[in-house]
């Protein structure tokens, strides 16, 4: 797989570093939609949504324009380098070039993970898998293409066309299996005690059917910036099962603040049993400021 070399005796112009760039793109931009599929597969599957109502699986459909330029600079920073350095290696190095240009692709993967560690910490066994295996695919498929007359417009549309059979074929799927979360069902009892936010809130919740709040954000009057008040003091709250409260089916904690701050809001439980934790959402259904509680 000679990165410029002549594709073979049959082939009527050679293959130049250009034609593979090119089919590297393509092949880049043809697999973003199935990577961004696992990826989310991975973070949602049997997860809460916390009650978004599939915006980020449907949020692949609305950006194919960037998949091109996402594939030209995959491209550019990973599968052409590592091609450039499989070439350049010393004749006493044998085997086959594509076992060469996937390990350095491989290791020019690893270098950009440990590279957004150092620059912005994403967590390294977040970032590895991810950036390493999105050079497979292109650089095995590009073997296959080797001494194919497979150029320009053709090799972009076969891409296109491969890339959204397999997201079609895979999402539906993929969207049944993720869907199989169950919140929790927790009694009375469980609910007592000390429950943490950011910001500092806290919500203390008694037996009695007491609560004391602390920094606790609160449903607020239609002025209230964000849709919500931070309320301190004291309230009630009680356990509701399957409530029609906020149009949700879910159980919650149907808080009620004592004196003007802030209005009866409900809880929604999620999390696991062993984990659960409380979260409510404020603003826009679909892009509202979400906010969780969870155990001591």
């Amino acid at each position: 797989m000679g990165w410029g070399k002549t594709a073979g005796p049959g082939d009527r112009r050679p293959v130049r570093p250009n034609d593979d760039w090119n089919r590297a793109a393509a092949l880049c931009a043809g697999q973003l939609p199935l990577v961004w599929l696992a990826w989310w597969f991975a973070m949602e599957a049997g997860r809460d949504d916390y009650g978004y109502v599939g915006g980020a699986y449907l949020g692949i459909c609305c950006v194919p324009l960037a998949l091109p330029l996402l594939g030209l600079v995959h491209a550019t920073v990973q599968i052409t380098p590592a091609a450039a350095l499989a070439g350049l290696r010393p004749g006493a190095l044998r085997g086959p070039e594509w076992a060469w240009h996937l390990a350095l692709s491989v290791l020019i993967g690893a270098a950009w993970a440990v590279l957004g560690r150092v620059l912005w910490g994403w967590p390294l066994g977040d970032t590895l898998p991810w950036f390493t295996g999105v050079g497979v695919l292109p650089v095995l498929v590009l073997d296959r293409l080797r001494g194919r007359s497979w150029r320009g417009r053709r090799v972009w549309l076969g891409s296109a066309v491969a890339s959204f059979v397999l997201f079609v074929g895979c999402g539906i799927p993929a969207a049944v299996l993720a869907d199989d979360y169950e919140p929790p069902r927790l009694s009375a009892g469980r609910l007592v005690g000390t429950w943490h936010g950011a910001h500092g809130s806290v919500l203390r919740l008694a037996p009695d059917g007491g609560a004391r709040l602390t920094r606790l954000p609160a449903r607020g009057g239609d002025g209230e910036p964000g849709g919500f008040s931070v309320c301190d003091g004291t309230g009630t709250w009680t356990l509701e099962r399957d409530d029609e409260f906020m149009d949700t089916d879910r159980d919650g904690v149907l808080l009620r603040p004592d004196g003007e701050c802030g209005q009866e809001t409900y809880w929604t439980i999620g999390g696991t049993a062993r984990d659960p934790e409380l979260f409510v959402r404020f603003g826009d259904p679909d892009a509202g400021d979400l906010r969780i509680l969870t155990r001591d």
